[in-house]
């Protein structure tokens, strides 16, 4: 199992400490594609030289502010999967994973919610076509407890990739999120391709350093015996992202 860093606030310049990553021990890091950090031509040149210049692994996620895949209002479907699209096209090689939320109800969505689970399934079809070529998998992450929100939970996450039917589409196990669900012992009965990482305490996402919420990560190192993928740390900023570090690799 490798851990991998990833920073959700857009607003750092990641290559102030990107280098860092390996001497502290991480074997990985995830790009979140926001703000500064979507992946266009120019940018991807620079992803490129930490990857050629140490040995961590890149993931990806794609952006998810005013997107949605599950939109009913077709220029913002269109929009979204067009900046998904764009993550795959200049995902430096040997990158594998794009992780995707699956989206949610608008005002309009929630009075045809089966038109926007729909929407979902299309999109990632499209996604995954798309993302053959570069031998990148579609990743749908497990969301929050809002009732708007699509894939809560395991059995909706599974079925979602089944109907989606493509060989590249998998799962992103957000250990976070299935914890204000109260999931997590159902996600360990799922397969899953990638794992996210973070702690709270249990009612909102708060993204806190792994050791300072209320999960139980006896139980989640348990359960992620026999997983070989990464484990990628969803912190606040580069220090909570070192403490969580530590707390994983000490016990």
């Amino acid at each position: 199992m490798k851990i991998s860093f990833s920073s959700i606030i857009a607003a750092y310049d990641p290559f102030d400490w990107v280098y860092e990553l390996e001497e502290i021990g991480f074997g990985g890091w995830e790009i979140v594609c926001e703000g500064d950090m979507v992946l266009t031509k120019e940018l991807r040149e620079k992803v490129e030289s930490v990857h050629d210049s140490t040995d961590l692994d890149l993931t990806i996620h794609a952006p998810f502010s005013d997107l949605n895949l599950a939109s009913i209002n077709y220029p913002i479907w269109e929009e979204t999967i067009r900046q998904t699209q764009m993550c795959i096209e200049n995902a430096p090689d040997r990158v594998n994973i794009i992780t995707v939320h699956p989206g949610h109800l608008s005002p309009l969505g929630a009075q045809m919610p089966e038109k926007a689970w729909e929407r979902i399934i299309e999109a990632v079809r499209i996604l995954a076509d798309s993302a053959i070529d570069y031998g990148i998998n579609i990743s749908i992450e497990n969301m929050v407890n809002i009732p708007w929100m699509f894939g809560r939970f395991a059995h909706e996450i599974t079925g979602l990739v089944e109907t989606i039917d493509r060989e590249n589409t998998c799962i992103t196990f957000d250990i976070g999120h299935a914890h204000l669900t109260d999931s997590i012992d159902d996600f360990f009965e799922v397969e899953f391709s990638h794992v996210h990482a973070h702690d709270n305490h249990g009612t909102n996402d708060e993204h806190l350093a792994i050791g300072k919420g209320t999960l139980d990560w006896v139980r989640v190192k348990e359960g992620l015996k026999d997983y070989t993928g990464s484990v990628v740390i969803e912190a606040r900023s580069f220090d909570e992202g070192k403490e969580s570090y530590n707390y994983l690799t000490s016990m």
